[in-house]
């Protein structure tokens, strides 16, 4: 199984960023980007690729003790930036950003412990992927665009695990599915 810890925002959140991002994709050039779905925005916490069915319920019995041990926080989606010289755009987060990077370790550390492979450890940046493209390119105009949005705060209160279903049909423009597999209150809520 393909599968990713989350903080999923609110569908009222993805409403808002959905409004900014259907007019960075009527900039030029938007076209030559692959767009994420709106069903599909999330802050990834720690990427596990591909996990053996057997380990599932141990990173998931970890998993809830890191959501336990982690107290809901306020998040909200601002501004934006690229990684790759414009391969990949993406929506930035403000609010409680030390306890989002403690939740991210925390999430990579209860992997670690129930045997999944780790590649090295990165400090988490928060972002939530917009668009990726194969060649680098100026996004000047996206970010232009993206540094004025300042979304509504919410309150954090789950930790997703994500199970990713990659493209298969070869059609274009069709987006990977994704399906929380589980999900755990923060603080010890749900």
């Amino acid at each position: 199984m393909r599968l990713f810890a989350a903080v999923l925002p609110p569908d009222e959140v993805r409403r808002e960023l959905g409004v900014v991002v259907d007019a960075l994709r009527a900039l030029p050039g938007a076209d030559g980007m692959r767009w994420t779905g709106r069903p599909g925005w999330h802050f990834t916490l720690a990427f596990y690729g591909e996990v053996d069915e057997s380990l599932v319920p141990e990173l998931s019995a970890r998993l809830e003790r890191a959501a336990h041990r982690t107290e809901p926080f306020s998040l909200a989606l601002r501004g934006g930036g690229q990684f790759g010289r414009g391969k990949a755009l993406w929506a930035g987060a403000e609010g409680d950003l030390a306890t989002l990077r403690l939740l991210a370790e925390r999430a990579e550390a209860a992997a670690r412990k129930a045997g999944v492979p780790m590649g090295e450890h990165r400090r988490y940046k928060a972002h939530l992927t917009l668009a990726r493209r194969r060649e680098s390119g100026s996004v000047r105009a996206y970010l232009d665009a993206l540094d004025a949005f300042a979304g509504r705060a919410w309150t954090v209160d789950e930790l997703a695990l994500v199970r990713s279903r990659l493209p298969t049909s070869g059609v274009a423009g069709e987006q990977p599915r994704y399906e929380a597999v589980g999900r755990w209150g923060l603080g010890g809520a749900g």
